[in-house]
């Protein structure tokens, strides 16, 4: 899946620096992590149950859009179960043989992570099945009528994984996850928490009402939220008087094109063709990304989710439409 633009155009490529500056910015507890409530209190439950018991915990598996925090909360379990973190993803495991070197490799209690799991290949998903279930996995040497399985004990490991479209694990997979936890947008008072959290832990101050512009920004989303606070301490640092207020946030994310909803560049573009050269549509998906210059999928996947989810474009079996909101935002009046 598409990364989000904001994220593309305000991280500059996520160089080291700034992936340095994200990690120094995650909470390492459930009591520092900020937001989702509901799953914070499902999850303490669970681990600090298993702990009680002095066994592992149940698999768990972490689903909802990025940048809300699931591999932060992939890293607090093994911090608060006392054990390492084993990290892999969907993509890079091609084969069931690259699984099976992963889980072979494993120590008793530890964490694997597996961001992106429904992106695993079919064999692998399978070998999976029965590690999760059984705590072993079968090892084919040979070729043809005589190949053999070889089944290989593993020690018991919590798997953790982490998905953005849970539509598409397969049941048996999703099955073997004893918890499910789903996270959710975060709202502005929310984010304004995790601002002044960042922010100290930054050495700087924020102001209230600068935090309060940030996250009005930020799309209901930690990550962007970060990285829109470390574009203003630039421009403060750069251009202002090295104070975190009001004016150097609205003026920082005017430089970098972030309106006052969280709109973006191609955010603005999509809308603002679909108003002024389509009359506000309907109009087709390769169409509209054509008019923007970008690619279809670009399209859906990193600018139509969130202006479908700001009631600024609506989607019908015609095409794709413009809200009255579209328009008003736009500053433009629709046709009679």
């Amino acid at each position: 899946m598409a990364e989000p633009v904001a994220d593309r155009l305000l991280d500059g490529g996520a160089d080291d620096v700034e992936r340095a500056a994200e990690a120094a910015l995650r909470p390492r507890r459930l009591d520092e992590f900020v937001g989702q409530s509901t799953v914070r209190d499902q999850l303490s439950l669970v681990l600090h149950a298993a702990l009680g018991r002095g066994g592992s915990p149940d698999h768990v598996l972490l689903s909802g859009p990025p940048g809300l925090g699931k591999t932060t909360l992939a890293m607090i379990i093994a911090a608060e179960l006392g054990t390492s973190l084993r990290v892999t993803s969907g993509p890079a495991i091609t084969h069931a043989g690259d699984l099976a070197a992963v889980l072979s490799s494993l120590e008793e209690g530890e964490v694997l992570f597996i961001d992106e799991i429904h992106r695993l290949a079919r064999p692998a998903e399978e070998l999976l099945y029965m590690a999760m279930e059984d705590f072993r996995v079968d090892v084919v040497v040979g070729k043809g009528p005589g190949a053999s399985a070889i089944p290989l004990a593993l020690p018991p490991f919590v798997a953790v994984g982490a998905t953005t479209r849970a539509g598409l694990l397969p049941a048996p997979l999703r099955d073997r996850f004893g918890f499910t936890g789903h996270l959710d947008f975060y709202d502005a008072s929310e984010l304004e928490q995790v601002l002044l959290r960042s922010a100290g832990l930054l050495g700087t101050v924020l102001e209230a009402d600068a935090a309060a512009e940030i996250a009005g920004r930020s799309r209901g989303t930690p990550r962007i939220a970060n990285r829109l606070l470390r574009r203003v301490r630039d421009w403060a640092q750069v251009r202002g008087d090295g104070r975190l207020d009001l004016r150097a946030a609205r003026a920082a994310l005017e430089v970098y094109e972030v309106d006052v909803l969280g709109l973006d560049r191609l955010d603005r573009a999509v809308l603002s063709a679909l108003c002024t050269r389509f009359g506000g549509g309907p109009v087709g998906l390769s169409t509209l990304a054509v008019a923007v210059g970008e690619e279809p999928e670009t399209v859906e996947t990193v600018a139509e989710p969130f202006l479908v989810r700001e009631g600024l474009m609506g989607r019908t079996p015609r095409g794709r439409v413009a809200t009255p909101a579209a328009w008003a935002h736009l500053g433009l009046t629709p046709p009679a």
